[in-house]
């Protein structure tokens, strides 16, 4: 294969992304030869089965991941999926947690049954664990030779832009799952490379939009969200007995945090992945640099601000993608791939039913070593 033929479906800020880090590909031909916006679109079925296209990049709402993903392995193609791999889309009254989570897992478990069936890579969009801060950290990890006893990582801001975010039945989950997964997806990650696989899951979700501080308000955080969570903690225990403390969040100010810290037997090592100190900027209003882009849901451009040089760089967007081209044109497998997808989703429902139950959850059954 001597060029990678692109068929994206979705056209939002995910998209976006997705489409520069595709260009940003080096070594291989990569192009995007079909778009459709949405499902609807008279073009997605074409993106789904033309001969000519190598690879289907899913960035379109949570809720149709899976039967995207499923049409399009099903058609012989590889498959890009943004997170979360997929989830339990109702009314968050409709079921218990627990049934949420065993549907959810069911779904994830189908997506990577049917990559294994077709023999295509079902790649997994989790930007944190390709982001060169994180890539980093374990290389470094690797140098030092200790054991990892604790990850800290979270990521928040001000709120989601996207409407379907706002809704159990198209998002399936609210801040816990759209943001946690980022840090919970890298965390999971490193514990994997040391051959750990989580035990139990302890969690806290909260409305904070919906509290009686926020009412009223004079605030620049988003609120309108209908039956999700817009904070989300859950600390995640290994079955060697370590552990990993996850935030995710739509009530901070400040711009994205995206943020890990890993604890290990010999080193202690932080990974910003935003914001971070390489350009600083200062302006005293708002107006000088307003039409200069700074980062990522930053609410005003006055006072000190810390602009990314490449923003979609230190993310690691390009080398994902990077990645994902390499993975179909050499034929291995993707340093993220659906089953680090579907770890992540049954940790997050997981946390769902110990926020619902109020107590420690065993995941167990759904990490057994067969797994």
């Amino acid at each position: 294969m001597d060029r990678l033929r692109i068929g994206m479906i979705g056209g939002g800020f995910a998209s976006r992304l997705h489409a520069d880090a595709w260009q940003r590909v080096h070594g291989i031909d990569v192009e995007i030869v079909a778009v459709a916006t949405t499902r609807s679109d008279t073009r997605a079925p074409d993106v789904l089965t033309d001969p000519d296209i190598d690879v289907v990049d899913l960035c379109v709402p949570n809720h149709l991941h899976a039967s995207l993903a499923l049409d399009a392995l099903a058609a012989g193609k590889h498959v890009v999926v943004e997170k979360p791999l997929t989830g339990c889309f109702v009314r968050r009254d409709e079921l218990t947690a627990r049934a949420m989570l065993d549907r959810a897992v069911a779904g994830a478990d189908a997506i990577v049954a049917a990559a294994s069936a077709a023999r295509r890579w079902c790649c997994y969009a989790e930007n944190w664990v390709y982001a060169p801060p994180v890539a980093k950290a374990a290389a470094l990890l690797e140098t030092a030779g200790g054991a990892i006893l604790r990850i800290q990582g979270e990521e928040s801001h001000s709120g989601t832009h996207a409407e379907p975010n706002k809704h159990w039945v198209t998002a399936g989950g609210g801040a816990l799952l759209g943001k946690g997964c980022h840090p919970l997806g890298a965390a999971m990650h490193l514990k994997q490379r040391e051959g750990a696989r989580p035990a139990t899951v302890i969690a806290e979700t909260r409305s904070l939009t919906k509290a009686a501080a926020f009412a009223g308000a004079d605030t620049a955080i988003r609120s309108g969200y209908e039956d999700v969570e817009d904070f989300g903690l859950l600390v995640c225990t290994f079955d060697d007995g370590t552990v990993a403390e996850i935030v995710g969040a739509d009530t901070t100010l400040g711009g994205v945090q995206n943020r890990m810290t890993v604890f290990a037997t010999n080193a202690v090592i932080e990974a910003n992945l935003n914001p971070n100190n390489a350009v600083r900027a200062y302006a005293p209003d708002a107006r000088v640099l307003e039409s200069a882009y700074l980062s990522e849901k930053l609410e005003t451009h006055a006072g000190w601000s810390q602009p990314s040089p490449d923003e979609d760089w230190m993310q690691g967007y390009p080398q994902e993608m990077q990645d994902f081209a390499e993975a179909v044109v050499h034929g291995r497998p993707p340093r993220a791939d659906a089953s680090l997808g579907r770890d992540v989703v049954a940790v997050v429902y997981g946390a769902y039913i110990a926020a619902e139950e109020g107590r420690r959850v065993d995941l167990s059954p759904w990490f057994s070593r067969a797994s």
